[in-house]
């Protein structure tokens, strides 16, 4: 079997006669064959979400992919590059700060039902692979583009009845946010978890109609009106 790996500038291609999944593959060449190749791994079972790669063009988790014969595999993209198939993860979740994608603290107990609980539970299994924010063709034009990545969490603490400050959540994802998706669908099959980016950020943009925000890019239409923070 060869397998194909990007390494900076160049492309190295190992021949090896092994038959497992990806990551117990880089790992025997690691240990048998090229000690210097650079990747990371952590639990071995699709929780961790920190061996992703690209497989192909495509992202996948590699303790989860069972490779063929010619495979190409990558690092993530969008991402600084530290070294062969390690990125620097820390510009993706600094996003999840733009995007104020966190539970606000409380005053006092609130009682969830069933159907509250159940709302975000998908959301909830994000394990931050990092595999959507790689998959996005938005960054190749916008580097600020806060993303998949946080825009799914946003929506995750958009519909948990324990935030309180809903409109300021929304606020949060108004510019560089929501709008600048182009709904392309390219997050969504890459998921190792099943979510779906894209419909959490339509949700978004529904919720945030219904609190009077629109489409900053639409405001010269309306004579250069700012809708995007009105008062009630």
């Amino acid at each position: 079997m060869k397998i194909a790996v990007k390494r900076g500038d160049e492309t190295v291609t190992y021949d090896v006669d092994f038959d497992g999944t990806l990551l117990e593959l880089l790992t025997h060449i690691k240990t048998h064959v090229d000690p210097t190749l650079t990747f990371a791994s952590g639990c071995r079972s699709s929780v961790c979400g920190s061996c992703a790669v690209r497989v192909n063009g495509t992202e996948a988790l590699a303790c989860s992919h069972k490779p063929a014969d010619g495979d190409l595999i990558e690092p993530l993209r969008n991402a600084e590059v530290l070294r062969d198939l390690v990125v620097n993860m820390d510009r993706p979740l600094a996003f999840n700060a733009g995007a104020q994608a966190w539970i606000d603290p409380v005053s006092g107990a609130i009682r969830m039902g069933h159907a509250e609980e159940k709302a975000n539970e998908l959301q909830s299994d994000c394990i931050l692979c990092g595999s959507c924010y790689s998959a996005c063709p938005v960054y190749a034009v916008k580097p600020d583009f806060e993303g998949p990545f946080a825009l799914t969490r946003s929506w995750r603490y958009v519909s948990d009845a324990r935030t309180a400050d809903v409109r300021g959540k929304l606020e949060a994802v108004q510019q560089n946010g929501i709008w600048d998706c182009t709904l392309c669908n390219e997050c969504v099959p890459v998921c190792p978890q099943g979510i779906a980016p894209k419909q959490d950020i339509n949700m978004l943009r529904s919720k945030s109609g219904m609190e009077g925000f629109m489409d900053p890019n639409m405001m010269g239409g309306f004579g250069g009106l700012d809708f995007g923070a009105p008062s009630f």
